[in-house]
């Protein structure tokens, strides 16, 4: 009797009291709206308010290349559609910042390049087309590391400077989808999606305290993505919480007759189980080979160390000597020269889509002086490198050497029962913003592009001083992204290591 006394006291005052948009989550706007205490246009319009606050105004995140003009005329639809059925969809009304490189109807799609600045595309790429279907909206596009390029910076000729991380102004992104993940882990959008070649989405969420998935090749669509090099090509969620970041994959999870490389999808997509249990009786082996080297950082060590005594605390084994055999001499055998990639892919893209593209060829590129001067030598070094097709000895070779990739890392996995190997996502902290010269510390280019198998990225702490974020990557068996996720969701409802920058507070709070 106390107890339902005690909520028919407290739940009128939680419907009249304000929605609080820092660290919103999916589960929490759905309720709110159910609640009456919500409604999509203020949600987009708050979202609004901080990107004029904080994207365009100091501390001037420049995160974010294009707001969607029509944001509250569809948020108002939306709203109408609720009104006379509830939620839309499992992303009723999610406000997604959406990396440039991934197509958008009737919105600009620039791959941070000052050539297509004046590309809209008449068709959204697959997730885009998927998430939108599950009730989501496209907020705002955000900025990108050129081409994709650099795993280091988000810079590109289409917004002028750099994009800052919200948690110390003077520090990197990562790179590409740098822009996705500040405007994230600053709450100027619910979630978001990014592209990931070889670190692009676990980087930048390990550099902005967020959950960020590569999921296995062949579990999502690249249709509608410009390709950096298909064969590692991925696109996914960038998020704060692990529940939304696998309430995204399960959207944008399937078969696309336009991506061959998705044929067996639908036959795995993932399972959630949501059990705060799940490290319990879980073997965890430590992946030295990916973050051991003369340059890794003693406090990355010491914070990722932490991580490894709260796996162990939650119940987890960690096995601390867990090797991948033979992994030197397979990293020697790397060379394999270029396997279609830059100059094989993005002119076949270009090509699709003639009459609606002011470019076709990497020489037509060149020529319009429509990119950013940093990226010149590697446009021409691409330019001038072979085009090796499918068919090619390269290729063959590169084949061969994934398969070989493969076999070693699940001979491993096999041989010590583990059910995921964990490392630090990157071995040093974020670097200043303009430095190139100092150790990078970028951990993900290796295991999971070059085996195809899942990844995720998940707070595990901050170094400097409690001040800059960093990830731990936790690496499974292919098509094992709902065990990877339910042992990401344990981890963090053990630690909350996640807290949001203190550059973007509370408009309320906001210092005048």
């Amino acid at each position: 009797m106390r107890i339902l006394l005690s909520l028919f006291l407290v739940l009128p005052a939680l419907a009249q009291r304000p929605f609080a948009v820092e660290e919103a989550t999916i589960a929490g706007v759905h309720a709110a709206m159910v609640a009456k205490r919500l409604s999509c246009e203020g949600l987009v319009q708050s979202y609004l308010d901080r990107i004029a606050a904080y994207d365009q105004q100091c501390p001037a995140l420049n995160s974010l290349i294009l707001v969607n003009p029509g944001a509250l005329a569809e948020a108002r639809a939306l709203d109408a559609r609720f009104r006379e059925g509830g939620v839309t969809g499992p992303l009723h009304c999610v406000p997604l910042i959406v990396k440039d490189n991934m197509e958008t109807a009737g919105m600009a799609t620039t791959n941070g390049a000052l050539v297509f600045q004046k590309y809209v595309p008449a068709k959204d790429a697959f997730q885009v087309a998927r998430v939108k279907r599950a009730g989501a909206l496209v907020l705002a596009k955000s900025s990108m590391a050129e081409w994709a390029f650099s795993p280091y910076e988000t810079v590109n000729s289409v917004l002028p400077g750099y994009t800052k991380n919200p948690y110390a102004l003077d520090r990197v992104t990562a790179g590409s989808s740098g822009g996705t993940a500040a405007a994230v882990a600053a709450n100027l959008g619910l979630a978001g999606l990014g592209t990931d070649t070889g670190n692009s989405i676990r980087g930048p969420a390990s550099h902005q305290a967020l959950v960020g998935i590569r999921s296995t090749m062949g579990l999502t669509s690249r249709a509608g993505v410009f390709p950096l090099v298909l064969s590692a090509d991925i696109a996914g969620p960038i998020t704060r919480t692990v529940e939304d970041a696998a309430k995204i994959l399960a959207v944008v999870a399937g078969t696309d007759p336009e991506d061959a490389v998705t044929a067996e999808a639908d036959r795995h997509l993932p399972q959630f189980q949501w059990n705060r249990e799940a490290l319990r009786g879980a073997r965890i082996g430590v992946l030295r080979e990916a973050y051991v080297r003369e340059t890794t950082d003693a406090e990355v060590v010491a914070v990722f160390t932490r991580a490894l005594g709260e796996l162990r605390r939650a119940g987890a084994t960690v096995v601390e000597v867990a090797p991948i055999p033979g992994f030197a001499e397979l990293r020697r055998a790397r060379d394999t020269g270029p396997c279609m990639g830059f100059q094989y892919d993005l002119p076949r893209f270009l090509a699709a889509r003639q009459g609606q593209v002011p470019v076709q060829t990497m020489g037509e590129i060149l020529q319009s002086n429509g990119y950013h001067p940093h990226v010149q030598r590697r446009l021409e070094t691409a330019a001038r490198g072979p085009v090796n097709g499918p068919e090619s000895a390269a290729c063959a070779a590169d084949r061969e050497f994934r398969e070989r990739f493969r076999r070693a890392v699940l001979e491993a996995m096999e041989t010590h029962k583990l059910d995921a190997y964990a490392y630090p996502t990157w071995s040093n902290p974020p670097r200043r913003i303009g430095d190139l010269n100092t150790p990078h510390g970028d951990n993900s280019q290796v295991f999971s592009p070059t085996t195809g198998f899942p990844a995720l990225s998940v707070p595990v702490g901050y170094t400097r001083g409690n001040q800059l974020p960093l990830g731990m990557t936790l690496l499974g068996r292919p098509w094992t992204e709902g065990r990877l996720v339910d042992l990401a969701y344990a981890y963090e409802q053990a630690t909350r290591h996640r807290r949001p920058p203190a550059s973007a507070p509370p408009l309320s709070k906001r210092k005048r």
